[in-house]
This record gives structure tokens, C-alpha cells and sequence, in this order.
């Protein structure tokens, strides 16, 4: 049992000083903790370790198993200063010290001598000895790492032995035996039946409860961009009129607020000055001419009344204004045509002066015309009153840092319950600055100290808001690794001491040295932390100079940004030669101090910092966190310094995972935790970089277990984590499922992979669409240039821990579908073609657009509801698009070539083609591309042209009934969709259910619309459809609008209620429910003139005034899965095998505009229970309906022969359907093999049947619900 060691020392000034030491429980540690009692200051612990048989000092081997020293500052912790250090290596057989006191810079030793205590290793732990299950488990790791080979007995013991040799070496590096038994990977042998001499691995690492960090939060943007309301505000706006208002601007200082409304009247500027405080007030005041810094004498026909020069100035009384609410006081200037730029003041209120914390108030005046109103802004996302007013102040905030974070804490603090808009421009601002696209410093000298103290102050508020405003814990994470930590007290004044120590302990009192010192003294800033870095690597390369400006030149520091500084730096270092030691010492030293307030997100300060007791707490006790958490802090420190990233890797995930429930709800000390955990994330972000060069990603193994941790990472980083979660449990499924080799597995890891795909973009295009309208509006305002602004969220991106993600993911892509047998092309539609290439971002921009030759389309992105253009042969795209998507059907009914690429190079090469013609092939194995010649294009651009199209539709009568059941349906006044419904019913076998429906007619539209309570609606769309009809497809989404402003005659209703209550549909029939179907009755109506219906009957030359549309009703079937069967493999052209996807909950996202791959499967229609899974779901959402009812299209020419028609309708539920995302990582389709087949093989069979019954292919939808098959609907298959 491990025991501890006490002892004392008396010293100076009644000083007392124990120490004990104590082993620790995993066996392989020690623990020495310095307690300095009856103590007024910090003094420094200068130490080092004497190892056995050796009387030097040694650095411990966690730091770098070098001669010499380190210090250790003591930390106050209730009425002693204490220093807690941790050995992990058993050589060392005593710690030696002195005392150091930094302030009077003198020594304390014992009797001219060092202190010492002993470390008796064997006294303080019991031997331990290695397991052997532990031994067999890094054996195993080793043979893994050789790609497991078959191995003989003798090359099994050499693993065996090897396996000890490196256990004893990490317990030797000071890793526990504790860290080496958690970190073992447990392997689960499994015997492969195919490979009866080879065994796997089923787990490659423990897996997490990471339900446990999901993060959900929701609340809207703010998307008014309209100004801060305040009461005060609000009142003067209610006393002045809004519509002369040019501009407004709020000042906020301790309890008091300003506002100040620019008003354009009649050509005058007026100022209307406005404030709560109480009392007699005056405005003391002068205005500006050529800039807004000036300050001068108004001219005397602009005073308002009770006004005086003073000297210098203008000095105006406030006048009472009171309301039943509120009472305020206020000033009207009227500044007439004086072409002023803008005022400054201040106010004299209850015997003291109020200033804009400590400068004047500035206020920039605008002309009605105003430059920066010009500018394009979305003020959907863009909050506009704080951007512009960051703008007006910039060069206020460019004096120094501390303006800058004072006027970002005022601005913060006015814009944090304004959603997520406010605290993006905030970041936005500070990361223009972080880039050095902003001034620092300019013609102001402010101290360290008070730096540190405007950062604390502002980085107090970040944790104010991630505390309370869960929703923008993202932004405020983006935001605070940007700047520094802050600090009050001696925190910023340390730096402007420490460097004058350096110089006089080190002789450099002149050169760069002095420049330096006096740019700290004016203006110190994070570029301080680079300067220090390569003042160190200098000193520590022997003196090259050239290790100087590398260090500075790769963090972005030139020699015209040193020379640039109010106190520029413009001479290089220069050292004695026998300083080396002293200066890596010092600036060891001082790079922590400037760290510490400059670098938030530096690991080893936040690790510091966060170990260290803050104000009696610590942080520990308070938060409930692991003890574990400090050992795998400790671990981190060290092998941070390691060329092997493999175990950092893992104890960084490690420590945020011990770290996470802090986080989430901190009891105190939130901060401190924040930015440990953002120098956790980036510390990761940066070895994982490294750890890519030496990726071998035809090592499945290897890929499998980086992508795992990456994961984990992502997970912790990210608000509304939940679909991220998913995927890592999914991830956690196909890691234990790996097979080498193995086709399925690859399908199934395929599909993860394309799903993160999907989730990444998501998150990016998320990104650009919140945060680049605000970097664009501001960059411009700002006058950032061009490029800084263009490429701002990108660079966010890429600096987030998605990026990396998405570099493996690509990566391992190609190998995953060799194994799968997949090649580089999904063809969706198989057709050879000519044209000339032609490259898009989105297919639906060009779907209206005729093309005049042959064309192929390469399109960024595919929804898969598109008409495809006329004239187009072919379609290319990246986007994952179901073979049974709308767009798919109509390219094969067109005998369009439409096809997947997953290879970006190939897709580049396609690109880089535009304008050129090229020829594409169909094979088995894809597509085989070459350069064409204008001479087949012109060929095949006859052919098409000559290729008669579709017949004429005619219209249908109106029978009379607005609603009638499913037994009084006949061709003449419904379409092929509702009768196939009846004719279905009186055929299909018993096990295969059909839902009950009923119908609006043909005709129903028509006679509705012509009702006098329509006559108005009818005479607006005859209107837009004359001018639709010259060609004008705007009006288009007029005359959808249109029909839904459609009245209802009562009959209408009263029949709908009627039919439906005899088919026993789930229709209540009140106010409520009558209103939604009525609406949903319409949305189908209206969609006969959405924009791919209307191109698709212009193409196809049919008649779009003839189109007639009936409406099929529907009960809702809300089952488990819903599917679409085609029993004509429309991919193979094989008639003998059924094609079939699969989705969870309802079809819309099957047949919509729902990013994803849905489950599909062939089943030969000779073998029905033998059915082939061909690809897995990467579906991110379900729709699930509460029982409800649905509305679908049923026109006259959806199912025209030679017209694919399919989808270009609406069907419209009436209730709307729950998006809820998917969690494939328990679904039985996936991982009950026996529920898969039974499934599978019943859809098959109802497949087989209705084409029987039928006589032809067909096209058929259902749903599986409780293990009932329904079918809602069937089709002849284009």
C-alpha cells in the first residue's frame, strides 16, 4: 500500500516550508506537493531531479530527461502559497531546490547549499508486475500493426516478448499501469467462415456512450438587421417620428444610456440627444468638419436653446421629457446644412463628468444618401446597427487593444439577446482583427496591464453568454480562440516587469532588445508571443539568425510589420554568447507571462491555468470532475513534445471526453474550462494534420480507428451535435464489423461515409449562409480587401474540426469502393451520348433553359426533383441522386445519360472540358469518355431533333361531385393513379393491404375557380397566363399564389366530410382540419404550374392549358419503412430482377428533394427469397406523420405513353409530417440479417404479384407497417 513522507524546513521571517511525498495510487507515480506557510508574495521553486548514482540536476524525462533546472511559480491556495509537482520516472532518487524571490530578485538555500528530499521509491509503492492479459493484448496490437500475417509459434513469442519489451518502456517513460490497462484494446476473436486460417479484430478501441454529449439547442436568428430596441430608444423614436430617420446609435456606460437619432428633415440634419440620467445635466460638445477625431467650436446659428460657450467647447442643458412610463431627458440640435462629419461630447451629471470609458462619446453623422446604406447586405442574417456601428468606430477601437476590447465588451453586451447575428458580428470583427486585416496600435501608449484587464473584461462576457445562451456556444468558441485570456492585477503588468529583468540579467539593454521592450511598454499584443518564440528558437540554434525570421516569417510576422508598430522593431537580436543559458531560461519564462494573457488557446498555459487554484477554488472540487482528468492533462504536456502522435491523439479525445460534463453545466470557473477545451481542440486539429502524411489509407485498420477518434472530437466541438452522434455510432457498428475484404462491410461503411459527406457540407453551406453576409458587409466596410472578405468562411472552415473529417473521408473514399467493387461512376440512366460540355452549380437553375445543340451538363448539385433542360444528353454530377428520384425516371424515359461521379479528379478533368464536345459510352463498368468531334454531335443533334414527342392531352368534364369514393371511379374522371387504387383492391391477395381512398374529379378545379366568389382570383390568372404565355415564367409561382387565395364552395366541404367518414379516413371534419385539407387541396392544384411541370409539357409538346388534374385522397399510412419497387431492373435493363429502395418513415423522402441514398436490394424474380443488398442507407432524415390525410396529384398526362410524368406533381399531406434524423446504428434492416430477408423478400413477392396482375412492368409505391405490406399506388414503369 503506498505510504507517504513528510518534512520541514524553517526559514526566514518565520517562513515555514513542508513537503510530502506520497505515491499514487496507479503505481508509477509520484507526488511531491511544497507547502510555504507564514508567507506575504510568490516566491519561485528553482528545481531539478538528482538521479541515482549522479550528482547533477536533471529535468524530469516528462519534460525532456536533460541537464538542468525548472521553475515553478507558488500558487496562493488558502493561507499558504503551494507547488504540487508530479514524477513519473523511477530514476529519480531526490528533488534538490533552492527558493527564489522574483520581486527582490534574491536566493534562499540551506546553509550555502541546496535543499533536498529524498524519494524513496520502493517505501512509497509495492512492486507491481505486469498482467499477462496486458502482454497479450499489445502482442496482438503488434501482430495488427504487421497487417496480420500467419504466424508460426516462434514469430508469435517474438511478438510475446516484443509486447513486454514496450510495456516496459512506456511504465519507465512514467505512463501508469493503470493509463496502459484502460488504453488496451480488447479483442474479440472471430473465426470468418470463408477464411477458416484467419482471425479479426471485432472492436479496435473502446467505445463511448456519446449519447450521453449529445447537445440540442435551437433559437431563431435574428432577422429584422433592425436597431437595439430600448425603452428609451423606442421613446424618443415615438417623440420624433420614424420617417425622417437617418441613423441611431446607443451608448451604454455603468446604469446610464444614450441615444442618438440622426434625422433628415426637409435637407437639415437634426440630432436628437436623449438620456436616463436624472438631475441637472449638461452636454458639453464641439463638431467636426474634415474628420470625426476633430473637435471644434459650432458655429453659433446651430445652438440649441440653453446654450453657452465655454472654452473650447459648447455646453447645452438638457431639457425634461416625461410620460406615464418613463422619464428621460433630451437635447434637439439642429446642424442645419453645416456639412458636419460628426459630433463628439461628454456629460456633466451629478458632479461628475460621464465619458465613453475614458474617451469621448463619438457620434459619425450619415447623409440620407448614406455609402454604407448603398452596400448589399441580407439583413436576414445580417444584424446592419452593429456592423454599421462597429464601422464608425474602428477608428477609435485602432488606438490600441484596450479600445478595441472595451468598445467590443460595450458592443457585445448590447447585442447578445439580438441572436446569433450579433455575436457573429462580434467574431466576425475580432477575427478581421486576429488576420492583422485592422490596425492594433496607432498614436495611443497604453499599459500591459490595462490590455489584460479590457480582455478579461471582454472574455468575462463570452462566458457569460456561453453560460446562458446555449444556442451560441459555437460562435463564443469560434470567437474566444482568438484572442487572449486577460487578466487582472500583476497578470499584464508582469509583462512590462519580466522583460526589464531579461535585459539586466542578460546584459541586452540596446538593439532589438530596448525596441522590443519599448513596443511592450506601448502596446503589447499576441504578436509578442511570436516575437518571444523566435527570440528563443535564435538563442537556441546557436544564435542563427535565420531561425529568427523563419520563426517570425511562418506566423506571419515581416520585417515591415515589426518596423510598422508605433515603437518599431527594425534592428536585429544580438546576444554574448556565453547568455544562452540564462536567456532560454528567461524567455521560457516569459513566453508563459505572455501567454497567459495573449494566448487563450495555448495548451500548456490553459493546462496551467486551469490546474492552478483560482480565488480558493479548485476547479476540481468545485466542478466534480475525474481525478483521471489531471493525469491525462499531465500525460498530454508531455507527449505533446513527442515526434509519435499516435498516443497524444487519443489522450487529447481522452481529456475532452473527461472533461465534457464540466463543460456543459461549469458551477463556476467556466472560463478556465472553455479555453483549455479550445486549446485541447486545436492541439488535436494540429497532430491530427501531422498523423495524415503517414496515413496508409489502403489500411482499412488503421482508417477506421483515426476516423473513430475524429469523431469523438467533432462530437464534443459542435452544438446540435446530433446527427454527428449518429454517425459515430454508426462508425462504431462497421468498426466492429470489419472483414477484410468483405463487400458488404465496404457498402455499409460507404454509406456512413457519404452520410458525414452530406452532414459536412451541410454544416459548411450553414456556415456561409450565417457568417459571410456579416464578413462581407463589415470586410467592405472595414475596407478589407477583396480577397480577405471572399475567402473569410471558408478559412473559418477550414480552421474547425470538420475539415479534417472531410480530408479522410475523400481519402479513403477510393479504397472503400475498390473493395466494394464500385469503380468511379453510378449510372442512373444508361444511354451513349454526344455534346458539348457545359458546367453549372445547380441542375434547377438551367431546367428552363433550351439548349440549341447537344449538351452535357455537369451539375454541382442535384436535388433529384429537376426537369432536365431540352437539348441536354446527358447529366454528370457528384450529388448521391436514388435511382427511383423523380430526375431519374424522366432521364431514362428521355433516354438521357445520367450518372454519379464519386472521383473528384475525374470530375475536374470532365470540367476542365467546357465548351468542348465530348463522347461518353455506357460499359458494365461505367462510363468510358473521350474527346468528341463536331461532326457526331451534329449527327446525334438531327437524330433528337427528328424524335416525334408526345400526344396531345384533351381535357376531362366535370361529373357533377366535388368528392366521390374509390367505388365510383372510372377513367373519365379520375387518372390512371386513383382507378389503379380500385383496380388493385378487387385483385391483390389478402396479406397485401391497400389504403383506403376517395377523389376530387377531374374538372373539380376548373368549376371551383369559375364559382363569382372566385371571379376575381380567376380574372388575375387569366392575366398572368397571357402573359405566361408570352413567355414571362415569373408568373408562374403569381398564379400558384393566386390559387391559394381560392374560396371553397360548402358543398365542397360538406361532400369531403361526408366521403371520408364512409371510406373510415381519419378525418375529424372541424374548423381546423377543414382549413389544412382545403389548403392542401390547393397546394395540389397549384402545383400544375410549378416550374418543372410547365417546362416538361413545353418540351414534350403537349398542351398545358389541357392539362386536367384530379386529386387522390388518401388515408396516411404512418408506418416503419416506405419503399418504391421497380419490377424492371432500371439500372440493368434486366427484366428478370426486381429493383427496390427503402426508407425509414414516409416516401416523400425517397421520391423528394432529400439529400441521400435510400437502401436498395435486387431480388431475381426466379429466387424471391434470396434478395442481394446493393447499396445502404445514407438517408439523413424520416418523415413521420401523426394518422393524417394526403392529397395527391393525379393528372391526365402523368402517365402518357413516351411522357415521364412521374413527380412533376405535388401530393401534399395534410397534416405536416415530423423531419426527424436518422439513427441507422441499432436499425434491423441493417443489423438483423433474418428480419432483412423476410422483409425484403415480401416486397419482392407483392412486386411479383401486382406485375402479374398487371401483365407489364410496373412502378409501384408502399409502405411497411408492423409487417404489413401496402400498396399505395402502382404504375406502368417508363
Amino acid at each position: 500500500m503506498a505510504t507517504s513522507k513528510s518534512q520541514q524546513f524553517q526559514l526566514i521571517e518565520g517562513m515555514e516550508l513542508q513537503i510530502t511525498v506520497s505515491g499514487l495510487p496507479n503505481g508509477s507515480s509520484v507526488r511531491a506537493e511544497f507547502h510555504l506557510k507564514n508567507c506575504t508574495r510568490a516566491w519561485i521553486l528553482h528545481w531539478g531531479c538528482i538521479y541515482q548514482g549522479n550528482n547533477h540536476w536533471y529535468i524530469p524525462s516528462e519534460h525532456s530527461s536533460k541537464q538542468g533546472a525548472l521553475q515553478t511559480t507558488f500558487v496562493k491556495s488558502g493561507d499558504a502559497y503551494v507547488v504540487i509537482l508530479e514524477l513519473r520516472d523511477p530514476r529519480v532518487r531526490a528533488i534538490e531546490f533552492v527558493l527564489k524571490d522574483g520581486s527582490h530578485n534574491r536566493w534562499l538555500r540551506q546553509h550555502n547549499g541546496n535543499f533536498r528530499v529524498e524519494i524513496p521509491w520502493n517505501d512509497l509503492h509495492a512492486h507491481h508486475r505486469i498482467p499477462k492479459t496486458l502482454i497479450e493484448r499489445r502482442a496482438h496490437k503488434i501482430w495488427d500493426r504487421k497487417g496480420r500475417p500467419q504466424s508460426s509459434a516462434r514469430e508469435q513469442q517474438i511478438d510475446y516478448d516484443n509486447a513486454v519489451r514496450e510495456l516496459h518502456a512506456e511504465l519507465a517513460r512514467g505512463i501508469s499501469l493503470d493509463e496502459l490497462q484502460a488504453n488496451s484494446t480488447v479483442p474479440v476473436e472471430k473465426e470468418v467462415t470463408s477464411e477458416p486460417h484467419h482471425t479479426m479484430i471485432q472492436s479496435y478501441r473502446r467505445k463511448h456512450d456519446v449519447q450521453k454529449w449529445l447537445q440540442k439547442y435551437t433559437e431563431p436568428i435574428n432577422r429584422s438587421g433592425s436597431v437595439q430596441s430600448s425603452a428609451l430608444a423606442e421613446l424618443s423614436k415615438r417623440s420624433v417620428g420614424q420617417e425622417n430617420l437617418v441613423s441611431q446609435k446607443s451608448f451604454h456606460v455603468r446604469n446610464y444610456e444614450i441615444t442618438v437619432l440622426q434625422r433628415d428633415v426637409k435637407g437639415d440634419c437634426r440630432l436628437w440627444i436623449a438620456t436616463n440620467m436624472a438631475g441637472p445635466t449638461v452636454l458639453h460638445w464641439g463638431v467636426a468638419k474634415s474628420s470625426a477625431g476633430e473637435w471644434l467650436i459650432p458655429p453659433p446659428d446651430v445652438l440649441p436653446e440653453k446654450s453657452k460657450f465655454v472654452h473650447g467647447a459648447c455646453q447645452t442643458q438638457f431639457t425634461d421629457m416625461s410620460s406615464r412610463e418613463h422619464s428621460y431627458q433630451f437635447i434637439d440640435i439642429n446642424l442645419k446644412r453645416g456639412g458636419f462629419v460628426g459630433i463628439q461630447f461628454v456629460i456633466w451629471s451629478g458632479g461628475y463628468w460621464v465619458n465613453n470609458n475614458g474617451a469621448n462619446f463619438v457620434v459619425n453623422l450619415k447623409s440620407a444618401d448614406s455609402t454604407s446604406g448603398k452596400l448589399d447586405v441580407d439583413e436576414k442574417y445580417v444584424l446592419k446597427w452593429l456592423l454599421d456601428e462597429i464601422s464608425e468606430r474602428e477608428k477609435e477601437a485602432e488606438r490600441s487593444l484596450m479600445h478595441r476590447f472595451n468598445i467590443a465588451t460595450e458592443l457585445t453586451e448590447r447585442c447578445k439577446d439580438e441572436g446569433e447575428g450579433g455575436c457573429i458580428g462580434i467574431m466576425v470583427w475580432m477575427r478581421f482583427m486576429a488576420t492583422r486585416h485592422l490596425t492594433w496600435n496607432k498614436n495611443y501608449n497604453v499599459k500591459p496591464r490595462e490590455i489584460s484587464e479590457a480582455l478579461e473584461r471582454f472574455t468575462n462576457l463570452m462566458e457569460k453568454i456561453y453560460l446562458q445562451q446555449p444556442n451560441k456556444r459555437e460562435i463564443v468558441r469560434l470567437t474566444m480562440a482568438l484572442v487572449g485570456r486577460g487578466g487582472q492585477g500583476d497578470v499584464g503588468q508582469r509583462i512590462r516587469d519580466e522583460i526589464l529583468v531579461i535585459q539586466r540579467n542578460n546584459h541586452c539593454k540596446s538593439g532589438m532588445m530596448e525596441e522590443w521592450h519599448q513596443k511592450l511598454h506601448n502596446n503589447s499584443s499576441a504578436d509578442d508571443v511570436i516575437i518571444c518564440e523566435a527570440l528563443l528558437n535564435y538563442v537556441r540554434s546557436d544564435f542563427r539568425i535565420d531561425a529568427y525570421w523563419q520563426t517570425l516569417q511562418t506566423n506571419g510576422l515581416t520585417k515591415e510589420r515589426l518596423a510598422s508598430y508605433d515603437r518599431p522593431i527594425v534592428s536585429e537580436p544580438r546576444f554574448r554568447s556565453d547568455s544562452k543559458e540564462g536567456l532560454i531560461r528567461d524567455l521560457t519564462m516569459y513566453l508563459k507571462t505572455l501567454k497567459a494573457v495573449h494566448s487563450g488557446a495555448d495548451l500548456e498555459s490553459a493546462i496551467d491555468t486551469f490546474l492552478s487554484p483560482s480565488k480558493g477554488h479548485h476547479v476540481f472540487a468545485v466542478n466534480g470532475l475525474s481525478p483521471k482528468l489531471q493525469d491525462l492533462l499531465n500525460l498530454v504536456k508531455r507527449l505533446v513534445r513527442e515526434e509519435n502522435t499516435e498516443p497524444l491523439i487519443e489522450k487529447l479525445v481522452d481529456a475532452r471526453i473527461q472533461l465534457h460534463p464540466a463543460l456543459r453545466a461549469p458551477r463556476t470557473r467556466a472560463k478556465d474550462l472553455l479555453f483549455l477545451d479550445i486549446a485541447l481542440e486545436s492541439c488535436f486539429k494540429t497532430t491530427i494534420e501531422k498523423r495524415l502524411i503517414s496515413l496508409n489509407f489502403n489500411n482499412p485498420p488503421e482508417i477506421i480507428y483515426v476516423i473513430c477518434v475524429v469523431l469523438e472530437n467533432l462530437c464534443l466541438s459542435i452544438v446540435n451535435n446530433e446527427e454527428i452522434i449518429f454517425c459515430t455510432k454508426d462508425w462504431y457498428r462497421v468498426s466492429e464489423a470489419y472483414r477484410p475484404h468483405d463487400v458488404q462491410w465496404a457498402l455499409q461503411t460507404k454509406a456512413v461515409l457519404d452520410r458525414l459527406q452530406l452532414v459536412l457540407a451541410d454544416r459548411c453551406q450553414h456556415y456561409f449562409t450565417i457568417i459571410q453576409p456579416t464578413a462581407k458587409y463589415l470586410g467592405q466596410l472595414l475596407r478589407v480587401d477583396k480577397h480577405g472578405i471572399d475567402v473569410f468562411t471558408e478559412e473559418v472552415i477550414r480552421a474547425g474540426p470538420g475539415a479534417v473529417l472531410s480530408t479522410l473521408v475523400n481519402r479513403f473514399d477510393p479504397s472503400l469502393r475498390k473493395i466494394a467493387n464500385l469503380g468511379c461512376w453510378q449510372v442512373i440512366s444508361s444511354a451513349d451520348a454526344y455534346g458539348f460540355v457545359v458546367c453549372v452549380n445547380e441542375l434547377i437553375v438551367v431546367q428552363n433553359k433550351f439548349y440549341s445543340k447537344p449538351t452535357v451538363i455537369i451539375a454541382s448539385k442535384v436535388t433529384g426533383e429537376e426537369e432536365i433542360p431540352a437539348g441536354v444528353v446527358a447529366v454528370l454530377t457528384p450529388s448521391m441522386i436514388d435511382v427511383l428520384s423523380h430526375v431519374s425516371i424522366r432521364a431514362r424515359n428521355s433516354k438521357i445519360c445520367f450518372a454519379t461521379c464519386f472521383d473528384q479528379n475525374v470530375l475536374s478533368n470532365l470540367k476542365s472540358k467546357e465548351g468542348r464536345a465530348i463522347s461518353i459510352h455506357t460499359k458494365s463498368t461505367g462510363l468510358v469518355i473521350s474527346d468528341g468531334n463536331n461532326s457526331d454531335v451534329s449527327v446525334r443533334h438531327i437524330f433528337i431533333s427528328s424524335v416525334p414527342r408526345g400526344v396531345i392531352s384533351k381535357g376531362k368534364k366535370f361529373c357533377g361531385h366535388y368528392v366521390i369514393s374509390s367505388k365510383e371511379f372510372t377513367d373519365e374522371r379520375v387518372g390512371s393513379k386513383s382507378y389503379n387504387i380500385k383496380f388493385l383492391r378487387e385483385r391483390v391477395p389478402s396479406w397485401i393491404k391497400i389504403p383506403t381512398s376517395a377523389a376530387l374529379p377531374f374538372g373539380t378545379f376548373e368549376n371551383i375557380l369559375s364559382d363569382d366568389s372566385n371571379k376575381d382570383v380567376a380574372r388575375r390568372i387569366s392575366v398572368l397566363k397571357d402573359s405566361l404565355n408570352r413567355g414571362d415564367l415569373t408568373k408562374l409561382k403569381s398564379i400558384q399564389e393566386a390559387i391559394l387565395q381560392m374560396s371553397a364552395p360548402m358543398a365542397l366541404r360538406n361532400e369531403l366530410i361526408t366521403k371520408l367518414r364512409s371510406e373510415r379516413m381519419p378525418y375529424l371534419g372541424d374548423e381546423s382540419g377543414w382549413n389544412r385539407s382545403w389548403v392542401a387541396i390547393k397546394k395540389v392544384w397549384a402545383s400544375k404550374w410549378n416550374d418543372r411541370a410547365y417546362v416538361s409539357c413545353k418540351k414534350n409538346k403537349l398542351d398545358h392549358d389541357a392539362v386536367c388534374m384530379a386529386v387522390l385522397i388518401q388515408e396516411v399510412i404512418c408506418g416503419d419503412y416506405a419503399f418504391v419497387i421497380h419490377t424492371n431492373n432500371p439500372v440493368s435493363g434486366d427484366s428478370s430482377e426486381i429493383y427496390t429502395e427503402i426508407v425509414k418513415g414516409l416516401g416523400e423522402t425517397l421520391v423528394g428533394a432529400y439529400p441521400g441514398r435510400a437502401m436498395s436490394f435486387i431480388t431475381k424474380k426466379t429466387n424471391l427469397k434470396s434478395p442481394t443488398v446493393i447499396s445502404y442507407p445514407s438517408k439523413r432524415i424520416g418523415l413521420y406523420s401523426k394518422p393524417s390525410i394526403i392529397f395527391r396529384s393525379d393528372s391526365i398526362n402523368e402517365d402518357l405513353e413516351g411522357n415521364a410524368g412521374a413527380g412533376l406533381y405535388d401530393s401534399v399531406i395534410m397534416d405536416e409530417a415530423e423531419e426527424v434524423v436518422v439513427d441507422y446504428s441499432r436499425e434491423p434492416l441493417i443489423m438483423d440479417k433474418s428480419f432483412q430477408v423476410r422483409l425484403f423478400s415480401a416486397i419482392a413477392e407483392a412486386g411479383n404479384v401486382i406485375e402479374s396482375i398487371y401483365g407489364c412492368p410496373q412502378d409501384i409505391e408502399g409502405v411497411v407497417k408492423g409487417g404489413h405490406i401496402y400498396i399505395v399506388q402502382a404504375r406502368p414503369q417508363v
